[in-house]
């Protein structure tokens, strides 16, 4: 985006120096770039509220106080109106501009520079110095950025105040490196070399990118939002003052003080939280997502034939933030309902099925979802879900309605295409599945939450050749308002390094999910983000040579901890006959890149009526041990031992690199 460039002024009043002047229009006029770099040169460590603060003094203060002239501009080499770096448009060093510049950097730099004589532990002196503006009781902060402004805010603070401005000052006004080095010397740093030099690796390596995030809002001190300050210690500092004053004053002005504290306690009358402002709304540009690495709600555009209607917005926003009584509030566990702290993001505003149905996105944490009838007397609803670190597939719909046994979907934009397939008919080819303009899906059979497993319906999507992640995958809807994602990892293979998960849209996939699928209810409505299915050991069974699989079926939550059931498949006459679940831990790691070792054990009769403990390990397992009622030992991932149907044993295995492993439970 080009830069807009600073010009000359020559207006003067009578009398007035000519660089004084000049000094004033040039500090007006590009006001938001000088406290956009002071805010960037400043210490992180003064805290988002007081660098703002800082920022805006220290170009305030840029202006000469005498009618003299500016002090002495940097000599920098001519430049051209284009970096070679970038191609962006360059800041021209005319006087007056270059003047205020290099007097915003001196200060910035000063928060960092302290005496030889000044304790350590102390700020510098220029941090401590009151300085005009001053905001009392609210604090103030710029808009929060995604994870790639964090991140460069973040490097940005693990270096010196002089790579800081040398960072900003070549990608923010384009100076070239010799520029830099100049500026910085006649600010006063020490090493500007070095700060140049330290400056290159910041932002590597795609400095244009870089470029952007630094003139996103996140480093915009002139675009803020606004918070009431700790309340609770401004009543005690309140009350403090007014006990001192009352050994100074007579009561009756004591009371008339009090009085005044008591009014002006009040934060913020009239004045609209931007947070709850639907004008103050994020919407994001429609083709965006093809354009961005980040891949997940922040790139979803705004849709819905009422997403320009302020006063459902606003409703659903005021619901949001205080719920009156007729407001029905769901979470999914580890998902609180508190109001937003910054203005969310308008992903969705329309009428579905008899609803009107707003759908918000909070800073990459959560979805909210608030619907209200169009008819009748029925109280609106509020759901909240954790959607933290969404992808390609666990970013790819939301529950927009749920109406008897069906639902409708809002899918992501890279979806190409769209159909429906049941889990229990593996060899039944997907259907393709209506969506309309805005996304939304055809209603959609779900699961049944309880009784009989017939079915298992569930999507499968297509994610767009634009993003070049043109393959299939699934997901099924588990109650949560972000369907689960499924996926699958095969039997290991001979020597063969550890596979990873993949789609579970292949034929071994599918037949692996038609036998476990109906273990999925016990997940509903606990916030998964994900469920695989790990085929962890293969076993020939005693008395004919069939052989069975162990599957590890994983469940992750939003929240973090996850969900492991050990299932047994057993030959079985119907390709969906229900495996056998052996074992079921919450809150584990098993079964994960964190959890890779597992043991699993159960009891199994042949077809002779015998009985006998089988036990299998994953692929680093080469020797599994059986004490208790009953004793044996094999060597390999798996065990075969006789034993009474009844009968208590204890399964421990050895791992080929050291170390034992319990069986789980």
């Amino acid at each position: 985006m080009p830069i807009h460039q600073p010009t000359q002024r020559s207006a003067t009043a009578p009398g007035e120096p000519l660089a004084v002047k000049q000094a004033e229009a040039a500090l007006v006029e590009h006001y938001p770039r000088l406290v956009r770099l002071a805010y960037v040169v400043l210490p992180p460590s003064l805290g988002r509220h007081r660098r703002v603060l800082a920022a805006h003094a220290a170009v305030q203060r840029a202006l000469p106080v005498t009618r003299t002239a500016p002090a002495r501009t940097a000599q920098v080499p001519a430049q051209s109106r284009r970096s070679p770096e970038a191609g962006r448009a360059e800041a021209p060093a005319n006087a007056p501009y270059a003047s205020m510049r290099l007097r915003v950097l001196r200060t910035a730099l000063a928060y960092e520079r302290s005496p030889r004589w000044w304790p350590g532990r102390l700020p510098a002196p220029a941090a401590l110095r009151p300085t005009l503006p001053v905001v009392w009781g609210l604090r103030l902060f710029p808009r929060a950025g995604g994870v790639d402004e964090l991140a460069l805010d973040r490097a940005l603070s693990e270096v010196p105040g002089a790579v800081r401005a040398a960072f900003a000052l070549q990608l923010l006004d384009g100076l070239p490196e010799t520029a830099v080095r100049a500026l910085l010397a006649e600010a006063g740093v020490d090493d500007p070399a070095g700060a140049v030099r330290r400056a290159a690796r910041l932002g590597r390596p795609d400095r244009a990118a870089a470029h952007v995030l630094l003139r996103s809002g996140e480093f915009d001190p002139c675009t803020v939002q606004t918070r009431p300050s700790d309340l609770l210690r401004r009543r005690h500092r309140v009350r403090a003052a007014a006990l001192a004053a009352a050994l100074c004053v007579v009561a009756g002005t004591l009371a008339v003080a009090a009085g005044n504290d008591v009014r002006n306690e009040a934060p913020g009358a009239g004045v609209t939280v931007p947070a709850l402002d639907p004008a103050a709304l994020l919407r994001t540009a429609a083709e965006q997502w093809a354009d961005t690495s980040r891949i997940d709600f922040t790139a979803w555009p705004v849709r819905g034939d009422r997403r320009g209607d302020g006063e459902l917005l606003g409703r659903a926003l005021r619901a949001w933030s205080q719920p009156p009584g007729n407001v029905q509030v769901s979470t999914t566990p580890g998902t609180v309902d508190v109001p937003p702290a910054q203005p969310p993001r308008l992903l969705f505003a329309g009428e579905v099925d008899g609803a009107a149905v707003v759908l918000f996105h909070d800073g990459g944490v959560r979805i909210v979802r608030y619907a209200e009838p169009l008819a009748g007397g029925g109280g609106a609803a509020l759901d909240f879900a954790r959607t933290d670190d969404a992808d390609v597939t666990t970013g790819a719909a939301v529950v927009l309605s749920r109406t008897g046994e069906k639902a409708r979907f809002l899918l992501a934009p890279w979806i190409s295409e769209t159909s429906t397939r049941d889990l229990l008919a593996p060899d039944t080819p997907g259907r393709p599945l209506e969506v309309g303009p805005d996304g939304i899906t055809a209603p959609v059979e779900r699961p049944a939450a309880g009784g009989g497993c017939d079915a298992w319906p569930v999507l499968q999507l297509r994610s767009s050749e634009r993003i070049v992640e043109n393959h299939a995958f699934l997901v099924t809807d588990l109650g949560d308002l972000a369907p689960a994602h499924l996926t699958y990892t095969p039997k290991p293979g001979r020597g063969a390094p550890a596979r990873q998960p993949r789609e579970a849209t292949g034929p071994e996939a599918l037949l692996a999910w038609a036998r476990t699928a109906c273990s999925l209810r016990a997940l509903s409505g606990s916030g998964v983000r994900a469920v695989n299915n790990w085929a962890f050991a293969e076993q020939r069974l005693p008395e004919g040579g069939a052989s069975a699989e162990w599957l590890c079926t994983r469940a992750d939550t939003w929240r973090g901890p996850g969900r492991v059931l050990v299932q047994f498949l057993q030959p079985a006459a119907s390709p969906t006959a229900p495996a056998a679940v052996v074992a079921d831990r919450n809150d584990t790691a098993l079964c994960s890149r964190f959890g890779q070792h597992i043991l699993a054990g159960t009891h199994w009769k042949a077809a002779s009526g015998r009985w006998y403990v089988l036990a299998a390990g994953s692929r680093a397992v080469n020797r599994i041990e059986a004490t208790g009622q009953v004793r044996g030992a094999a060597g390999g991932p798996t065990l075969a031992v006789r034993a009474p149907r009844d009968a208590s044993v204890e399964l421990t295995a050895r791992l080929r690199e050291g170390g034992t492993l319990a069986a789980v439970r």
